[in-house]
């Protein structure tokens, strides 16, 4: 078998050339990081329940018109998507106050925010991924002012989608981040959901039990076992059975 060609790897996943032009796979890896990548852990299984979580979710979200990157899982740690060009920003959405927006504003874990509140991190491990503001991101030209109005919009349909979508299965959506890219069609260019979404890149909690946490935070606080707390999510969300593991699925 011919050796593929590595496009880029990344702290979570390794990007490979695809079959045909104009798509690459994606591959997840059992590699976990906190901090900037100050912790790190390898932890078997991770990579595909994650794999199995974005395809869900991505799949559903292409249903409902939300353009995304991704075109068909391929096996249980691959995916298709199309090649994009990466808009260097993480969107963070937050429901309620956790993690750096709690310690920032000195609000208390787990405080129902006044609304959704959109921020904006430039990507760059280097810098720490520092929050900026839309005059950042224009005067830099990291984005135009159309993809800004476009991000906003987008995101505020995927938190709708996944808030109820959890809330459904007795899951709290605190926060999650995502990404975006522009998608070349000939001449015309769209912006479209990128990356993965996955326990990851997203804060989850029990509904009745906010002390049990279902996402990466396991990982970052010494909380437990991370696969059995990503494998209860996709359990819930209908993607594994009872019984059923991350290796067997």
């Amino acid at each position: 078998m011919s050796r593929r060609k590595k496009i880029y790897e990344g702290k979570a996943k390794i990007l490979y050339e695809g079959p045909e032009p104009g798509t690459l796979v994606q591959y997840f890896k059992d590699d976990a990081t906190a901090f900037n990548a100050e912790k790190k852990a390898v932890i078997e299984g991770k990579g595909v329940l994650n794999n199995r979580i974005s395809e869900f979710i991505m799949a559903n979200l292409n249903a409902i018109g939300v353009p995304t990157h991704f075109i068909r899982r391929l096996n249980m740690r691959e995916q298709l998507i199309r090649e994009v060009e990466i808009i260097p920003l993480e969107v963070v959405c937050r429901n309620v106050a956790a993690g750096s927006i709690a310690k920032r504003l000195g609000l208390e874990e787990g405080t129902p925010l006044p609304r959704s509140i959109i921020e904006f991190y430039y990507k760059n491990d280097a810098l720490s991924d520092p929050l900026v503001s839309e005059e950042h991101i224009t005067a830099f030209n990291w984005a135009s002012p159309q993809e800004i109005d476009d991000i906003l919009a987008l995101t505020l349909r995927v938190n709708d989608y996944l808030f109820g979508m959890f809330a459904g299965v007795g899951i709290r959506l605190v926060d999650f981040k995502i990404e975006f890219g522009r998608l070349w069609e000939g001449d015309m260019v769209r912006t479209v959901l990128a990356d993965e979404i996955s326990p990851d890149s997203m804060r989850l909690w029990d509904l009745t039990d906010e002390n049990r946490k279902l996402d990466k935070d396991v990982f970052r606080r010494d909380l437990g076992d991370l696969v059995a707390a990503y494998a209860e999510v996709a359990r819930r969300l209908g993607i594994l059975r009872d019984g059923q593991t991350a290796a067997n699925g």
